[in-house]
């Protein structure tokens, strides 16, 4: 194993557990879907189109994440070493679907089927001023009809707390169902220096003493 040491505290699992100086916590929650949705796609708009991208660039790839993510504190993927992101970005089993509005990336979706029968939705989501336009929807409606190859058994994904609100609900409305909680502890990425601080301003910011 490399990098630094984890650190484990005792979780209390009848109420609350104090988090050390610095991190910051969220409930994961994760859902699936094991059949296509029963209703057709809808047609989008003339504007809008679902495209596979094949052999994206990663600074694209990074810079557009970073844009639909900063506000819900992503850092899996803006804030991966270099090395690591062009692996993944060349793994066959890896495919990033984005939602185009008159040629412009305004939405991403990354498909993992490594796993096989299975396909996780990885990232999901769009840039903040297409939210509550219905951009959200017809990226879903594309991705689902691209996971849901023959051989797919199941197709899962999961949000959290320090996700827009709406996420949950939008995820149900798509056919999703949920199957798991999880808590997530992280460094808070704006205390790093990641992430301005005025970034996720409904997660607050709380400084070590």
């Amino acid at each position: 194993m490399t990098g630094k040491a984890m650190e484990t505290i005792p979780l209390h699992l009848d109420g609350c557990t104090d988090l050390p100086p610095g991190k910051i916590a969220n409930v994961v929650i994760f859902l699936e879907m094991t059949e296509p949705p029963a209703a057709p796609p809808e047609p989008p708009p003339d504007n809008l189109a679902v495209r596979r991208v094949i052999d994206p660039d990663p600074a694209w790839y990074r810079a557009l994440c970073r844009r639909i993510g900063e506000d819900w504190l992503w850092t899996f993927l803006p804030l991966m070493p270099e090395d690591e992101l062009v692996a993944l970005l060349r793994d066959p089993g890896i495919e990033i679907h984005v939602l185009e509005r008159d040629g412009e990336a305004i939405g991403v979706a990354e498909l993992d089927r490594r796993q096989p029968g299975d396909v996780e939705i990885v990232l999901f989501g769009v840039v903040p001023e297409a939210i509550g336009t219905g951009a959200a929807h017809h990226l879903m409606q594309g991705v689902l009809k691209a996971a849901f190859s023959p051989d797919t058994r199941r197709v899962w994904l999961h949000t959290c707390t320090n996700d827009h609100p709406a996420a949950v609900p939008f995820y149900l409305r798509a056919g999703f169902t949920p199957y798991k909680y999880a808590i997530e502890v992280s460094d808070d990425p704006r205390l790093t220096g990641a992430y301005p601080e005025t970034a996720a301003p409904h997660v607050p910011v709380i400084r070590p003493r």
